[in-house]
């Protein structure tokens, strides 16, 4: 479920840009010669329903610029619109004609592009919905992170956690939601919920309910500098019952981004977590 070659050699061809050089599957170097290497790990949930978690996790050269697209996409009521993400969203940020120059802008735009075409094929592509973080990292100096749901972005700064991303919780928004018309529901021993049926305030999709709800990101850009230990992208599989600094911990010791993953994965499943769990640990070195 990572997104491979054939997508960047699509992507590539649809932003008219060739490849300068080959992109290792799992290592980088930008201009600052600062090593980047990355990697994920899967764990399906124990819903009856299949695997609704869909990932990227690649560098890759545009351009002439080394760019890594790392991202997590949790789908919901089925699973299409998180595979449809995974296929479409870094091709549509890309293709934003400022990308380079006005980096936030661009993908907030995409964001809002890529929402409207799911909407615009419900048909096909169901009654269903996904959250999304994804962090686009520039010649290994600049991050740039957004999100729509509760999917999450933690970097690690000399061991101290720094989310990146913004989770976005029903209770936290009930007053825009309100002032669309809806409402949030709080029964005992459930979570809020929009309308009484979804856990987060914004997602990709949920035509029925996207009259109430939001696809706009919260973006944030963090220059990369030595300090930098690595990132953490996650569902909410792992956030429901590992805090941000519990999972740099965990990690902050394991030199190898797939093991790291494959840990934090597993450690979430140890701690009960019954949800679909995706993560990608991306290490600067």
């Amino acid at each position: 479920m990572a997104g491979a070659g054939n997508l960047l050699h699509k992507m590539k061809a649809k932003v008219g840009l060739g490849s300068s050089a080959s992109a290792d599957a799992g290592k980088g170097k930008g201009k600052t010669q600062r090593s980047v290497t990355h990697g994920f790990h899967l764990v399906k949930g124990q819903s009856k329903h299949g695997m609704e978690d869909y990932l990227v996790s690649d560098i890759t050269i545009l351009g002439g610029i080394e760019l890594g697209l790392f991202a997590i996409f949790d789908g919901h009521l089925g699973h299409d619109v998180a595979s449809y993400l995974q296929v479409n969203l870094f091709q549509n940020i890309l293709m934003e004609p400022d990308f380079w120059t006005e980096t936030e802008a661009a993908i907030r735009r995409a964001y809002h592009t890529t929402d409207k075409a799911i909407l615009d094929q419900a048909m096909s592509l169901g009654k269903g919905g996904s959250t999304a973080v994804t962090a686009i990292l520039i010649n290994a100096e600049k991050l740039v992170v957004a999100n729509v749901g509760d999917s999450r972005a933690v970097l690690s700064k000399k061991g101290v956690a720094i989310q990146l991303s913004v989770d976005h919780e029903p209770s936290k928004e009930k007053k825009l939601i309100e002032s669309r018309g809806g409402f949030v529901s709080n029964l005992p021993g459930d979570v809020p919920r929009v309308d009484g049926q979804l856990a987060v305030a914004r997602a990709f999709g949920d035509k029925s309910l996207k009259v109430h709800l939001s696809s706009e990101p919260d973006v944030k850009s963090e220059m990369i500098d030595d300090n930098a230990d690595f990132i953490i992208l996650a569902s909410d599989g792992l956030w429901k019952v590992m805090n941000n600094q519990e999972a740099v911990d965990a990690v902050k010791s394991i030199k190898n981004a797939e093991a790291a993953a494959k840990y934090l994965t597993d450690e979430a499943v140890k701690r009960k977590s019954k949800d679909d769990i995706s993560c990608i640990v991306v290490r600067f070195q």
